[in-house]
């Protein structure tokens, strides 16, 4: 896949969506509202995030649900498999040594639930709100809200598909517009810009697990050989 470069410049522009593109919209929005729907009980509300909440999606847009905070594994798979979306794999990511611990939870390729299984930071739990976070009514409903892209474009959601801008600049406009930090922007900006720089995107952690195992087991066992990782799943799974 091409790596997606941030637009240091570009004015308000109006992209105008052509009939595919709304049929697309429609179609992973159909695959949330079933995630979405089959978690409602699992003590966490989900929400799905990025160019799904947003609208301005394209052949490689993924499905991105959203926990704000720890839920069992096993309860998630459960609520899925009852609502006939079984759990291909799990996966146990960390961006960075300094990020998050996430369990995603693999439905297909492209369609996954994220689990964090460690304190978020401010930008983590803001993260949301900046990329764009829409919920089960609002899927219902057709609501799409603003956030913030991969190529550092703030996409205001219009009647005709959105307009687009570089936040480059307008930093305390996408803070204020979004109901974020100044931090989380200038945070999210650094680090894309800096990934397009040096050319990274790989993850620190990364473990693939078959979906007959127990992820949280798995993270306990790299806990006994990682004190970073130990310390940062301590206070969520205590091992």
């Amino acid at each position: 896949m091409p790596s997606i470069k941030p637009v240091r410049v570009r004015d308000a522009t109006p992209v105008i969506y052509p009939e595919w593109r709304w049929r697309l919209l429609e179609s992973l929005r159909e695959k949330a509202a079933v995630l979405l729907e089959a978690l409602q009980g699992v003590g966490v509300t989900p929400a799905v995030i990025g160019s799904v909440a947003r609208g301005d999606v394209n052949p490689s847009s993924d499905v991105d649900v959203h926990l704000a905070s720890y839920v069992p594994s096993w309860r998630v798979a459960i609520a899925l498999e009852k609502a006939g979306a079984g759990v291909k794999r799990f996966r146990v990511v960390q961006a960075t040594p300094l990020t998050a611990i996430r369990i995603a939870v693999v439905i297909d390729e492209g369609v996954e639930v994220s689990i964090p299984v460690s304190r978020l930071s401010r930008s983590e739990e803001e993260f949301p709100r900046y990329a764009g976070a829409v919920y089960l009514s609002d899927v219902r409903c057709g609501v799409r809200v603003p956030g913030v892209n991969k190529q550092l474009l703030f996409i205001e959601p219009t009647s005709y598909g959105h307009e687009e801008w570089s936040i480059i600049g307008r930093e305390e406009e996408v803070a204020r517009r979004l109901g974020v930090s100044l931090d989380t922007v200038l945070e999210r900006e650094f680090m894309r810009l800096k990934r397009a720089r040096d050319g990274k995107s790989g993850f620190f952690l990364h473990v693939e697990i078959p979906p007959e195992e127990s992820p949280e087991e798995k993270i306990c066992e790299i806990a006994k050989v990682n004190p970073a990782v130990r310390r940062a799943v301590a206070d969520v799974l205590g091992c």
